[in-house]
């Protein structure tokens, strides 16, 4: 690859991470304005939107499980991940942003490297594996953020029976005083409440776009309730500790696996950045077996045992209870 070739792919790096950073910005100041005025993204749209109706339709459409177009039905699951994930924007926008990171990822490192024909298989497992990747990261980061706000927003459901409000009363609470995740997702229940759905069959839906382990507990609570009777405000009281000792406990034991964890973040790092450091004092080092076809084989192999090691030591590090 030429000077004048590399520069260019630079220079379009270079053009790209400020676009990225300038969006960055812009979505930090406009999320510090929401915040300022509203506290979850339902209230946003109810200031927006003409009427309730207007509201339930738009939150549907970002938070529904979309129908995938027909040139697409094995991407249903992703599709889920998606809508547990928290992104709004449409799967196929996503999958589209996702394989340009991917290709210029993969070919712009080749090109850089000298061997763009390396970059393929590159670009093509990225393209393949960071779209869950990046989905996952943000479902798991979602998921945390209402499993603590879980107990709160059962709490709030508890003082509101004790204030004698009824049931959908105490839920649109939750919906309007505390913000997202759980704030729009409880606003949702109390819509389609509102517009003829009955309260287990809103929760379930809620539970089908969120995904977290512990609804279950307050969706068979309620519908139990509902069935048999009973009182729903001690059930409640009682779910929401047991709710919050589950996620002490969830935290502890994350605590104490953190160094398996760390070893594999570590043992990772290690040959990466030696092999960085080498590169940039003698940036000649590897030149003579770079050529070589036999040399990637052995990259390759490396990579493929690296990442097996990591996967058994993160299984090993991993619980469910």
């Amino acid at each position: 690859m030429t000077e004048d070739n590399l520069i260019y792919v630079v220079y379009g790096l270079f053009a790209l991470t400020g676009v990225i950073l300038a969006e960055a910005v812009f979505l930090l100041w406009s999320a510090n304005s929401e915040k300022r005025s509203v506290i979850n993204r339902r209230m946003v749209l109810q200031k927006k939107a003409v009427s309730q109706q207007d509201v339930l339709i738009q939150l549907r459409k970002e938070r529904g499980i979309a129908s995938m177009p027909s040139w697409l039905p094995s991407l249903a699951s992703l599709a889920v991940l998606k809508t547990q994930s928290g992104v709004r924007m449409p799967l196929t926008r996503f999958l589209a942003i996702t394989t340009m990171i991917a290709l210029l990822i993969g070919f712009g490192g080749g090109a850089y490297l000298g061997a763009v024909l390396l970059g393929a298989p590159v670009a093509l497992g990225l393209t393949l594996g960071l779209p869950v990747m990046v989905l996952k990261f943000l479902r798991k980061r979602r998921h945390k953020r209402f499993g603590l706000q879980l107990p709160e927003a059962l709490e709030l459901i508890t003082r509101g029976l004790k204030a004698g409000h009824p049931v959908p009363v105490a839920v649109a609470m939750v919906g309007r005083e505390m913000p997202d995740p759980i704030g729009s997702e409880f606003g949702l229940v109390s819509d389609e409440i509102t517009y003829g759905s009955d309260m287990v069959t809103a929760l379930t839906a809620m539970y089908e776009r969120v995904g977290h382990e512990d609804l279950p507990l307050f969706i068979a609570a309620v519908g139990i309730q509902s069935t048999t009777g009973g009182n729903l405000r001690e059930i409640l009281e009682g779910l929401s500790g047991t709710i919050r000792s589950r996620g002490k406990m969830r935290r502890k034991i994350r605590a104490i696996s953190t160094e398996g964890r760390m070893s594999a973040y570590i043992l990772t790092a290690v040959p990466c950045l030696f092999a960085a450091a080498i590169t940039l004092i003698m940036p000649d080092y590897y030149s003579e077996v770079s050529g070589e076809i036999s040399t990637w084989y052995m990259v390759g192999g490396t990579i493929f045992w690296l990442l097996l090691g990591n996967a058994i030591m993160f299984k090993m590090a991993s619980f469910k209870f």
